[in-house]
C-alpha cells in the first residue's frame, strides 16, 4: 500500500472526537513505552493523556487533527501554539503525532506532516527524543525534504533526556500550492 495525497486526509477533529483521540493515544503511548522507561499503566489498564481535554478548552491555542487514508483512521496530530524548548511564544509546535502502524511506511505519515505545516503557517518546532532512533530518522529526512534543507537541527538535554530540536518556517500553501490562512 502506498500513499498519495489524494488518498491522506488531515481533519480537525472535534470534541465528540475525543474517545476516539483517547483510545489512539493509548496505542501511540503503548509504542512510546519501548523508548521511554517508567510509562506504566493506571489501575484501569489504559495510559492516560491528562492534556487531551486541553484540545476543546484552549483552542486558540491547541488544534487536534485526525489522519485519514482512504477514509479510515490512520493516526493523529496534536498541534500547540508555544513550545516547551523554543522562546517564542507563538511558534507551533508538533506535542504528539501518530500514525497506526499498517500505514507506516506507506508515505501516510509523510504527506500528513506537510498537511498540518500547510494547513497552519508559520515558524514550527518538531521535538524528538534522540534515543528514538526510528522517529528521528523519519522526521529529519521529512523536515529535510519539506524544507528543502532549510531546518534548523539542535541537541538539547532536558529532563535527563537527549533531545533533537528540528526549527523551520512553513509557507501554509494549500494541497494545490496556493497561500491558505488558517490560525490559532
Amino acid at each position: 500500500m502506498t500513499a498519495s495525497p489524494e488518498r491522506v486526509a488531515l481533519d480537525v477533529a472535534t470534541q465528540s472526537d475525543a474517545p476516539l483521540l483517547a483510545n489512539l493515544l493509548e496505542l501511540y503511548i503503548h509504542d512510546l513505552s519501548d523508548v521511554f522507561q517508567g510509562l506504566e499503566v493506571g489501575p484501569d489498564g489504559r495510559f492516560g493523556y491528562r492534556r487531551l481535554p486541553l484540545y476543546w478548552s484552549e483552542p486558540d491555542r491547541r488544534v487536534p487533527f485526525l489522519i485519514r487514508m482512504d477514509g479510515r483512521i490512520a493516526g493523529f496530530a496534536l498541534v500547540q501554539r508555544g513550545s516547551p524548548v523554543n522562546p517564542n511564544p507563538d511558534a507551533l509546535d508538533i506535542e504528539e503525532f501518530f500514525v497506526l502502524r499498517q500505514y507506516r511506511r506507506a508515505g501516510v505519515g509523510r504527506i500528513a506532516a506537510r498537511l498540518v505545516w500547510n494547513r497552519l503557517p508559520g515558524s514550527w518546532t518538531v521535538r524528538v527524543a534522540e534515543d528514538n532512533r526510528g522517529a528521528l530518522a523519519f522526521w529529519r529526512d521529512v523536515i529535510e525534504k519539506y524544507t528543502d534543507g532549510s531546518a534548523s537541527e539542535a541537541p538539547v538535554l532536558r529532563d535527563g533526556r537527549q533531545w533533537r530540536i528540528f526549527s523551520f518556517s512553513s509557507a501554509g500553501l494549500n494541497d494545490n500550492g496556493r497561500a491558505r490562512s488558517h490560525h490559532i
